[in-house]
């Protein structure tokens, strides 16, 4: 059964230096909370941040990039956000960008224990520099090495108190496959509900993937988008 714990102390598992996964697509479906509390965390630093994008500017991932907390971002589409752009021109931040499909079969391939595969995606390109390339029916192909993390950041909308985990609609995105993807996981949720009141065909993610539950108490869901709540911290 996952530990309940709190943003702060959750986060206080998570070393300088770790590759760590994180949920979301923008910032839909990311963890928010978890990241607001890396950013006050100071012994927390050089990251390694593996997410479809750094957020956006000033928000999500976009926070943890100005307090400097990333040493070194993985992922398919940072120019969402500006401050991710001029971190990279002034050499503050190192970025690997992987195309979107190859990233989420990446991580797949790394819960599942497979250690990478062949893809025609990007062969050719600069982003096929340094890889190694088999010819597959007459056809081109790059090996893509799978991906695992220490820890995963991931985001549901329910969990029950075993840890299954249900999400909301395209909130789900990268979350499910990050959750098989890395040492440690912890899942931050909206609410936790009694184990066995959650509908079976709704879960998702398996509570045995599941390491600790935070919950989401600084972000209110105002319509689709989440809101930060006003606090004295």
């Amino acid at each position: 059964m996952p530990k309940l714990l709190s943003a702060k102390k959750a986060i206080e598992l998570i070393k300088s230096g770790d590759r760590v996964l994180v949920g979301g697509f923008g910032l839909c479906g990311t963890p928010l909370t978890c990241i607001d509390v890396i950013t006050e965390q100071n012994q927390i630093r050089d990251l390694t941040i593996i997410s479809n994008n750094l957020g956006e500017a000033g928000k999500g991932l976009g926070k943890l990039l100005l307090s400097r907390h990333i040493k070194k971002a993985i992922g398919s589409y940072f120019t969402s956000n500006r401050d991710a752009v001029l971190a990279w021109k002034q050499g503050l931040l190192e970025i690997e960008v992987i195309p979107q499909g190859t990233l989420a079969e990446a991580i797949r391939c790394g819960g599942a224990g497979i250690g990478g595969f062949y893809t025609k995606t990007a062969v050719g390109t600069l982003l096929s520099e340094g890889k190694e390339e088999k010819v597959i029916n007459g056809e081109r192909y790059i090996l893509i090495e799978s991906i695992r993390a220490n820890v995963a950041l991931i985001k549901a909308h329910k969990a029950d108190t075993l840890g299954n985990l249900i999400y909301t609609k395209s909130a789900r995105n990268f979350n499910p496959i990050m959750a098989t993807a890395a040492d440690l996981v912890i899942a931050e949720v909206d609410e936790i509900v009694m184990a066995g009141t959650l509908d079976p065909e709704h879960i998702v993610t398996p509570h045995s993937f599941v390491d600790i539950l935070v919950l989401n108490e600084r972000y209110a869901k105002v319509g689709g988008d989440y809101v930060e709540k006003p606090t004295n911290r």
